[in-house]
């Protein structure tokens, strides 16, 4: 695992910063992310199933700016990896990479709802 942390807390502190007088903003992005990216997973697992490369790549790439915008780095650099891995040979050997990128999301998930509380 990387030595990377979950979160970045320079990114929570520029989200927090664009809000600076309590942390309803910061709240309402974790809330999205919270509620969003299991669907954007669920759309992952059934786009791998039916074989749609293009809609793989998208709900990876979708992943990818969601976690980068909250500082999640280890998820949003797996997503990368899933997407550009889509976008250069297809859907072939990425099925084992989505157990980890929902594992990382869980990581990201617990650790965002202790920084929000």
């Amino acid at each position: 695992m990387s030595s990377e942390p979950v979160i970045d807390p320079v990114a929570i502190e520029t989200l927090r910063s664009l809000n600076p007088e309590d942390d309803s903003f910061l709240r309402e992005v974790v809330g999205i992310f919270i509620e969003d990216t299991p669907q954007r997973l669920a759309e992952l697992r059934t786009a791998f199933a039916d074989a749609d490369s293009m809609r793989f790549t998208r709900a990876a790439h979708s992943i990818k700016g969601s976690a980068s915008n909250l500082g999640a780095g280890r998820l949003r650099a797996l997503a990368e990896q899933i997407e550009l891995g889509s976008r250069k040979n297809g859907l072939s050997g990425l099925d084992g990479l989505i157990p980890a990128l929902e594992n990382e999301f869980g990581a990201a998930k617990i650790a965002l709802e202790k920084i929000v509380g």
